[in-house]
């Protein structure tokens, strides 16, 4: 049995193969030879002859060929076992094997005598490697005590019995190749059969550390997704004129958490802000960048600015926050008296809406680079949203795949919104699994899913609007409040409901006549939750609350309204001018 072609592969093999063997002469250094050859004389005083070096004899080990297959696999430093048969007999097993697995007999069946392969899942590769000739191995693979081994299982040709248990004396395997052993074990009939020898490396250091550093990286990721989720919404807000459900998906376990982020925010009057954007990068980094901007978000969507000027003040803030952050994000305000999406864009992707018969439009430009870029004036555009329609903002993660262009992934969401119907849950739902998003999708999905619904029946009773435009002079206080008296009477509200809402008309417009310009307007707006007052004109000078003197004869209106109303603000109005307001909430 000639093994000088596989075992010359083996780790060490090479060394031990040319270690001198320990009854052949060591020849000196150069050093030493060269002393000893000018030491040493002749009798009659002169130097011996210097031997040919093609006729010096060299010290060598047995040559690879002479040794027999026990010695050759003893000297390994793994484990190694020898099997043979269809029935894969324990033919040997060397002194590595039976330090890291104990003693194991041979003649018998491995499946029997070395339950170590079973736990290795070794035992169901013997039989393809003996049929096909094809070496098979099993990687990492942990015993029940705790090692780990990498096991090749490599077939080798038939061999008698004394290939396989010679002494390494070329002469005397000669002489005893062939012969039986009495016991009937197929081995030793001159023709032997196939086997399969076992390699088996202890590689336990290098599992325990690749274990090491999968646990610190699950332990990051799970940080990291912790963090991130803080930051986002823990329960979105419910405009009473829109519902929202929003889904966030991190990426699979070997892709880092990124920095999508979406937010609802109610900003009075019955007009809502709704955010999403991405900060590019991976990680607990990002993911702390977005809270950043997350927050700046909802400071400055408290000053009721447009969204173009929301969309300039983030621009500033990433960059001071970090400039080699770039984040992209959408900011649009609804506002139910138009029916329609006022929008800034910082790099987004655009928002898609459905119409209530599955029409899908795509919001168009303005669209400006990312935030933090610097040196760009944003704008702002408009979409239209009526009722029974449903709009849709998402990150980059849902729609872009590495084998196409990203137009063709909105493209592909476009066609998935058509049909997408039912609760806004529901179909941020049927989105994700439209687009193929798994959980072992390569990056972070955010979507926010906006629906304007169309109420009819009993639910319409609930929602009413009127106004009234505000002429003349200082007669227009006294119509304010009768119209305001009127109109509250009919949508049956309590007496003293109806009361605080005809004081806190008059305060408005009383305002609005002393410190405005025309066009003045009254606006009264009835939701299921809340009586919503407005007064616009055309001075754009917003009031804030101040408290005043004893003496003053004015500059008491807007403290009155904030001690009556739930709530009350000031905004810009796009065309110039501004709208004050008051909410107050319904009785349940």
């Amino acid at each position: 049995m000639n093994f000088t072609r596989w075992s010359a592969r083996l780790p060490g093999t090479q060394r031990r193969a040319a270690a001198r063997d320990d009854r052949s002469p060591v020849p000196a250094a150069r050093a030493e030879y060269a002393q000893a050859q000018a030491a040493a004389t002749l009798p009659d005083g002169t130097p011996p002859a210097t031997p040919d070096t093609a006729s010096a004899p060299t010290a060598t080990g047995p040559a690879l060929d002479d040794l027999s297959a026990r010695e050759i696999l003893g000297r390994l430093p793994v484990a190694v076992a020898l099997l043979h048969g269809p029935d894969h007999r324990v033919a040997y097993v060397n002194e590595a094997y039976e330090t890291a697995f104990g003693p194991r007999p041979c003649g018998a069946p491995a499946a029997e005598t070395l339950p170590e392969l079973a736990e290795l899942s070794v035992l169901p590769l013997l039989d393809q490697v003996l049929r096909s000739g094809t070496a098979r191995t099993v990687k990492s693979r942990r015993t029940a005590g705790g090692s780990s081994y990498t096991v090749t299982c490599t077939p080798v040709a038939p061999w008698t019995s004394t290939e396989a248990t010679g002494t390494g004396n070329p002469k005397t395997d000669r002489k005893t190749e062939g012969k039986t052993d009495g016991k009937g074990d197929g081995r030793a009939d001159g023709k032997g059969e196939g086997g399969v020898l076992v390699y088996a490396a202890d590689v336990t250091d290098h599992a325990e550390a690749a274990e090491r550093l999968r646990t610190s990286e699950r332990r990051h990721r799970e940080t990291a997704v912790t963090l991130q989720r803080s930051l986002l919404p823990q329960e979105l807000e419910q405009p009473d004129d829109l519902r929202i459900a929003a889904t966030y998906q991190p990426g699979g376990t070997d892709a880092a958490v990124g920095g999508d982020w979406y937010d609802v925010i109610t900003l009075g009057a019955g007009r809502t802000a709704l955010v999403i954007g991405d900060v590019m990068g991976r990680g607990v980094r990002a993911a702390a960048v977005m809270g950043q901007l997350r927050t700046a978000v909802r400071a400055y969507a408290r000053l009721d600015l447009p969204p173009h000027e929301v969309i300039q003040l983030l621009d500033v803030l990433a960059s001071e926050i970090d400039a080699t952050q770039i984040a992209t994000c959408v900011y649009a305000v609804h506002d139910p008296n138009e029916g329609q999406l006022v929008y800034a864009s910082a790099g987004h992707l655009p928002i898609l809406v459905r119409d209530e018969d599955g029409t899908v439009e795509r919001a168009a430009d303005p669209t400006g680079p990312p935030l933090g870029t610097g040196g760009w004036i944003h704008t702002s555009g408009t979409i239209a949203l009526p009722p029974g329609s449903t709009a849709v903002l998402y990150t980059d993660g849902l729609v872009e795949r590495r084998s196409e262009d990203i137009d063709e992934g909105v493209a592909s969401l476009a066609r998935a919104l058509s049909g997408a119907k039912g609760s806004p849950q529901v179909v941020c739902d049927r989105l994700i699994r439209s687009l193929g998003v798994t959980a072992e999708h390569d990056d972070d999905v955010a979507v926010l899913v906006v629906q304007h619904p169309a109420r009819t029946g009993a639910d319409a009773e609930l929602f009413h609007n009127a106004a009234l435009d505000l002429l003349g002079g200082i007669e227009a206080a006294p119509r304010a409040r009768a119209f305001a008296t009127g109109v509250l009477t009919s949508w049956r509200f309590p007496a003293e409901l109806r009361d605080l809402g005809v004081l806190a008309t008059s305060e408005l417009v009383a305002n609005s006549l002393q410190h405005g310009t025309p066009p003045m307007r009254l606006g009264l707006r009835r939701t299921d939750r809340r009586l919503i007052i407005e007064v616009t004109d055309g001075d754009d000078h917003l009031p804030r609350r101040r408290q005043a003197e004893p003496a003053d004869e004015a500059g008491r209106g807007i403290e009155i309204i904030a001690s009556i109303a739930t709530s009350w603000g000031s905004r810009r109005t796009p065309g110039g001018g501004k709208a004050v307001w008051c909410e107050f909430a319904l009785p349940r």
